[in-house]
């Protein structure tokens, strides 16, 4: 896997590393590159996310009080690592050190599987 520490992906956004697209029916066809595209699921592995969604500070009325500008988040439900399956029309596609990538808001996510689950 390429570096990643430079990108910093901001607010609800997640970047992902899409699986693999299947070339092949179950037949045993091979279907041409632009099949893949048109599918409205896919799946892929969680690199990044962002910090989450952004909350308002608390305004406070007292003036003698000192002001903070911390920003607040919600966090996200992605974490690093997690596998997603999410909706491919929502997706951003880019190229960073010669590997694909997409970038999409958490809304966008169907459903997250992490594999440090607890087994009750």
């Amino acid at each position: 896997m390429k570096d990643t520490r430079k990108l910093i992906v901001v607010g609800d956004r997640v970047l992902i590393r899409p699986g693999e697209q299947n070339e092949k029916t179950a037949s045993g066809l091979f279907l041409p590159p632009g099949v893949a595209e048109k599918e409205k699921i896919q799946t892929g592995y969680v690199i990044k996310a962002g910090p989450g969604y952004p909350i308002p500070a608390v305004v406070e009325d007292e003036p003698w009080k000192e002001t903070r500008d911390a920003v607040k988040y919600i966090p996200l439900q992605a974490k690093e690592g997690d596998f997603a399956i999410f909706l491919r029309k929502d997706a951003f596609e880019i190229e960073y050190d010669g590997e694909k990538y997409l970038i999409l808001s958490q809304s966008s996510i169907l459903l997250l599987i992490r594999e440090d689950y607890l087994d009750f």
